[in-house]
């Protein structure tokens, strides 16, 4: 019996890490956590759960709060930059290949416990509000709130300063410079250690798992998006493909000043129907 919970619970190791290493930021205490979380399986009857990983994910997510209110309520400062993410298996490496980065843990920091789980879970692993409220303690109405607000304080420390409507331009020079097959072009507006990466879907689609360097960016996008419109996706410039008005694929972009840092193609259905999208003309 206990080496098919075993083999239950390494079938979704590789997620439950990447759920805890977001809340937590932390490579160590994401262990931690999932330690924590097995034994709680180890000891819990399963047998009327319907949907395992969804409950395994919400014990890891309720290990997790308990941590950071730890972590919140200690006198000594703690780290503020996380550990390197240590992995065991190529599915961990591509968990964490596709982690956020240090720059947005170091935000996710500044954000209560409560809101840095209903962001997380909410925002990146697409857990309804409803499920989130009893474990923050919320009705699902403020847990809401707490994402939410949470993904204020997040985009304006992605683009502090920010000049958007100068980033909404540099997105249309950079798509006119793909229809016409402008490499110069697209390089110009990339930084020379640009990256662009695909989700899962977007791989199955045709896109490239990641691609590294301006030029290697610029040879991918040329000629390829003869069909994307300038979008708004969460208030922040990029791109999508939408045949008959249908989003099937989003481009996010990353910016330092109004250089194009990385471009982030995203087709995953659950994924797209969480962003808020304003298509322009």
């Amino acid at each position: 019996m206990q080496e098919e919970l075993a083999a239950r619970f390494e079938a979704d190791r590789a997620h439950l890490r990447a759920v805890a290493y977001r809340m937590l930021g932390s490579a160590s205490e994401a262990d931690d956590a999932l330690q924590e979380a097995w034994l709680r399986f180890s000891r819990a009857d399963t047998s009327d759960v319907d949907n395992l990983t969804g409950w395994l994910t919400t014990v890891v997510a309720r290990v997790c709060l308990t941590m950071l209110q730890s972590r919140s309520r200690r006198p000594e400062p703690v780290e503020s930059l996380p550990e390197p993410v240590e992995t065991d298996s190529p599915e961990d490496e591509t968990v964490f290949a596709d982690s956020v980065g240090l720059a947005l843990l170091v935000v996710l920091d500044t954000l209560s416990p409560a809101e840095r789980l209903a962001f997380v879970l909410h925002d990146m692993f697409a857990v309804p509000f409803d499920e989130i409220a009893p474990i923050v303690g919320r009705t699902p109405t403020a847990a809401r709130q707490l994402a939410s607000r949470a993904r204020r304080r997040v985009q304006g420390a992605e683009t502090p300063g920010g000049d958007v409507a100068r980033r909404r331009e540099v997105v249309r020079a950079f798509l006119a410079a793909s229809r016409g097959g402008d490499f110069a072009g697209l390089v110009a507006l990339l930084d020379p250690e640009a990256t662009l990466r695909s989700d899962d879907k977007a791989v199955r689609m045709g896109g490239v798992r990641e691609v590294v360097g301006a030029d290697a960016v610029a040879r991918d996008f040329s000629g390829r998006a003869r069909d994307a419109r300038p979008a708004l996706l969460d208030g922040l410039p990029g791109a999508v493909w939408a045949p008959r008005g249908k989003v099937r694929v989003a481009v996010r972009f990353t910016f330092d000043g109004d250089t194009v840092t990385g471009l982030e193609l995203l087709a995953d259905p659950d994924l797209l129907a969480r962003l808020d999208i304003s298509i322009e003309d």
